[in-house]
């Protein structure tokens, strides 16, 4: 039997940004080579960082698929944990390297007795900066293998261990992506007259953007627009030329995230012509569209783990956080879920910590519904 701890402990120390994964790919290899040894019904393809493993069933008719992202962030970790991130700026703070060893534990569970469907793990690269489900998708990676029903699950450090909260609609957000450049001419303090002042121009954007939620979004739908970085100007008498906005949309529907993109470009335009600047604006969504579970699918989820004892089962409200297993979700009907892991600090904070007692409860029980799914007839 596999020490998950440990696995969970050696995979926290190896963080790395997506599609650069390649001491995530090398150890989640040595270990599922050795689950599989010998077992002629289990195939393993790989994509760049990725890895598929395939459990042929005895008598198929359907494949059920379990997905985990394998990608840490650009994060320095402030844990204190003896066993922290060794790799500089990198940090797992948002969990995934507890999601790769529930994956690791529902591998070998499964591979304990030959299933009658098939099975599909996807150990998926670059959840956080490349929509990787996506570039995988649209490589042609799963080839025959693309599941029937997908399933996954992230962790939820406000909910606590043994909580699984998910719905039967959307779970998570669709977000994009905003990078903005306001570029104009720079001057002395004293001669603005002589300038276009890029700094004016970006804080009068950040103000009126905020009126796209509050005055072109159904109230009832809900949208957020954050801009998190402003970089503009070098000193206090220098006119600022140039002035760069990073930020985010994030929507609940695909619609919704269209038309507050509209309203942004359309403002940003508005913005550069009165000021006479020029502008440089990308939008970037790629495959981060809203996690829509699958009503029955998800129905019949939440049923079983009320049934399952030390389990408490939350129907939970949609929450603005986005995960690129939307566009998945997209293609392949399925559903995500909520793993309580009771940290004080919030996904990709520095000194995020789930509790390690949570890994043999998810495996044991998420191993189960895997089996019951995996065997009906």
């Amino acid at each position: 039997m596999l020490d998950y701890v440990n696995i969970r402990r050696d995979l926290h120390q190896i963080p790395e940004i997506g599609l650069e994964e390649y001491k995530t790919h090398a150890y989640l290899m040595r270990v599922i080579d050795c689950l599989t040894a010998g077992l002629d019904f289990v195939e393993i393809r790989t994509w760049r960082t990725g890895i598929l493993v395939f459990v042929k069933g005895s008598a198929p008719g359907k494949t059920i698929g379990w997905r985990t992202d394998i990608d840490g962030l650009p994060i320095s970790e402030e844990t204190g944990l003896d066993f922290a991130s060794t790799h500089e700026g990198r940090m797992h703070a948002c969990g995934h390297d507890l999601h790769m060893t529930v994956a690791l534990g529902l591998l070998e569970q499964s591979l304990q007795e030959r299933p009658v469907h098939n099975l599909l793990f996807l150990f998926q690269p670059a959840e956080e900066n490349e929509a990787g489900g996506m570039l995988l998708y649209e490589a042609g990676a799963f080839g025959d293998w693309l599941p029937d029903e997908f399933y996954g699950l992230h962790v939820r450090p406000d909910l606590q261990v043994g909580q699984f909260a998910t719905n039967t609609g959307t779970l998570f957000a669709g977000t994009c992506e905003v990078k903005l450049t306001f570029k104009g001419r720079g001057g002395h303090a004293a001669f603005p007259h002589e300038a276009n002042d890029a700094l004016v121009a970006a804080s009068y954007f950040i103000t009126q953007v905020q009126t796209i939620v509050s005055r072109n979004v159904d109230p009832i739908e809900g949208a957020v627009v954050t801009f998190g970085a402003l970089h503009a100007g070098r000193t206090n008498n220098v006119i600022a030329e140039t002035a760069f906005l990073h930020g985010t949309i994030r929507t609940l529907t695909q619609e919704m995230n269209q038309l507050t993109q509209q309203r942004l470009k359309e403002m940003a335009e508005g913005i550069a012509q009165s000021f006479g600047l020029e502008l440089d604006l990308e939008l970037k969504q790629g495959g981060y569209l809203p996690v829509e579970n699958d009503p029955e699918l998800a129905a019949e989820m939440m049923e079983f783990f009320r049934q399952e004892a030390g389990i408490d089962l939350i129907d939970i409200e949609p929450a603005m956080t986005g995960e690129d297993f939307g566009y998945l979700l997209s293609k392949v009907r399925g559903v995500m879920f909520w793993l309580g892991v009771d940290s004080p600090y919030a996904l990709h904070h520095p000194k995020m910590s789930p509790d390690e007692a949570v890994l043999p409860l998810a495996i044991e029980k998420i191993g189960k519904f895997l089996n019951y799914k995996s065997n009906q007839r």
